[in-house]
Order: structure tokens, then C-alpha cells, then sequence
């Protein structure tokens, strides 16, 4: 794919990345040339916003393993072994790995993210389609899935966490900030946000759930141990737990939001080892 200088004029590039161009386009103005020379000439940020202005290509990129300070392509990688990038990991398509995915400033793909190991990364982590991690995943800055996130291990977000279609994780979950889910969200262990819990669909997890606002799930929400929020607990169904079930000072745990008064019995009950104090809606079932 060839870029010319009236088509990078027409993106209004900034006046020192356009002298740039204009002083490296000698020497081939091939897209994925004008990516890599800018990598190499350590403007990985002109690079990342021209293949924003230009979008991914089909190209896929295949190797056994990779090392590099940074990495911009405009199609696909597929690496066997490890990718070890020390700042920032972007492609216009997919990135999938054999081995570990660790990169130490963001790891972006327009498409999906996949490594059949663990997910190391000390920013942000944004991917188009699904994140799948076949051991545990740490991301330091925000995550963002537009598709289902699944981890096979814990995973533990330094940010706000979204995970449009699902997500599903094998071990304990820990978000430092806001979590949102698009659809369903099950855990294996322990569910820890330190912001506001949302999620369209219903919620269960095999040990705690805590949120350090709202807890909120469109269908029912399940606990294999106590269910607290530091706000309001509400679900469209019912809520069970094994322990008990704790909303915040001045709030209260809400039911059956989504289910019609008179099946509240069957479709909005409330379980735990005791009543809660400010239960305000749903069907209480005695332990």
C-alpha cells in the first residue's frame, strides 16, 4: 500500500510529523515501511496515529518469537513463541501468541488478542474482538474487550475494566476501577472492583463478590461466599449468596427489579445466611 504526500496532507497530520515525512519519503512510501522507519526512529506515536488515519491491512506477520523495543503493524501477528516488547505492542489486526504476551507501555490490536500463556502489560490493553489468556493476565492501566474476555488464571486490572461480550475467568478477578460487562460475568474465585460493578446479564462468582460502589447485574447474581458493596446491591433477579449479603451504609438490596410482582417467589428470590437488614425488594427465603 503506497501513501502519498497529498494523502497524508489530507489526514492534517502535526506540522513536525509532516516535515518528517517529508524528509524520510525518499526512501519508499510503502505503509508498512513508513511504520517501521518511524519505530525505528523512536516516534512510535507518528506511527500509531498513522495507521489510526489508515487503518490495518490483511497482512499477517509470522514468527517464532519477538524482541523489540516497540512494534507497529499494520496487519496480523502471529508469533509461536513469546512476544517481549519493552513499550508499545499495536497491529491493525490480530495479535496471537504460542508462548507469553508482555509488553511494558500498552498492547492494542484492532482485532483479537489470544495467548496461550499469560499477559503481561504496564499500561493499557485494548483489543477489537475477544482477549483470550491461557494462564493469567496483569494489566496495569485500563482493558478495554470489545468482544469476550477469557482468562484461564486470576487476572488483576490496575484500571477501568469493559468486556463487551462476556467475561470469563478461571481463578480471582481484581479490578482497581470501574468494572462494566456487556453480557454475563463468571469467576472461578473471588470478584474484587474498587469502583462501580455493572453488568447486562447475571453475575456469579465461586468465592466473594465486593464492589466499592454499585453492585448491578440485569439478571440474578450468585456467591460462593458474601456479597458486599460500599452502595447499593440490585439485581433484575434474584440474589443468593453463601454468606451474607452487605450493602453500603444508607443503601439497600434490590431484587426482582426486572420480574412482575407476583413472581417474585420463583424468578427474584433472595438466599443468605442471614436476612439482609435493608433488603427493599425480592423474595427473602429463609436459610
Amino acid at each position: 500500500m503506497e501513501i502519498s504526500q497529498n494523502f497524508v496532507k489530507a489526514k492534517r497530520p502535526c506540522a513536525d510529523g509532516y516535515r518528517w515525512y517529508l524528509r524520510n519519503r525518499d526512501g519508499g512510501t510503502d505503509y508498512q515501511d513508513l511504520l517501521d522507519t518511524l519505530v525505528r526512529q523512536h516516534r512510535v506515536s507518528d506511527a500509531c496515529w498513522l495507521l489510526d488515519q489508515f487503518g490495518p491491512t490483511d497482512t499477517v506477520l509470522e514468527a517464532d518469537a519477538i524482541a523489540a523495543q516497540a512494534l507497529v503493524f499494520a496487519g496480523s501477528l502471529i508469533v509461536r513463541g513469546d512476544v517481549h516488547v519493552d513499550t508499545v505492542l499495536r497491529a491493525g489486526g490480530a495479535i496471537r501468541a504460542g508462548a507469553g504476551l508482555r509488553a511494558g507501555e500498552a498492547i492494542q490490536a484492532g482485532d483479537a488478542i489470544e495467548t496461550d500463556g499469560a499477559i503481561h502489560c504496564g499500561g493499557i490493553l485494548q483489543a477489537g474482538a475477544d482477549v483470550r489468556a491461557g494462564w493469567s493476565a496483569d494489566v496495569a492501566g485500563t482493558l478495554q474487550c470489545a468482544g469476550i474476555l477469557r482468562v484461564r488464571g486470576a487476572l488483576h486490572c490496575g484500571d477501568r475494566l469493559s468486556a463487551g461480550s462476556g467475561l470469563l475467568v478461571g481463578a480471582d478477578l481484581h479490578a482497581r476501577g470501574a468494572l462494566h460487562c456487556g453480557k454475563g460475568l463468571r469467576t472461578g474465585g473471588s470478584l474484587y472492583a474498587e469502583d462501580l460493578v455493572r453488568v447486562a446479564c447475571g453475575i456469579e462468582s465461586g468465592a466473594d463478590i465486593e464492589a466499592g460502589l454499585h453492585l448491578e447485574a440485569g439478571w440474578g447474581i450468585k456467591a460462593g461466599g458474601d456479597i458486599r458493596a460500599h452502595g447499593a446491591i440490585r439485581a433484575g433477579e434474584g440474589i443468593e449468596a453463601t454468606g451474607e449479603i452487605l450493602p453500603g451504609a444508607g443503601y439497600g438490596v434490590h431484587a426482582g427489579l426486572s420480574v412482575r410482582l407476583e413472581d417474585w417467589p420463583h424468578s427474584a428470590r433472595v438466599r443468605a445466611s442471614a436476612r439482609p437488614a435493608a433488603l427493599l425488594s425480592g423474595h427473602w427465603e429463609a436459610p
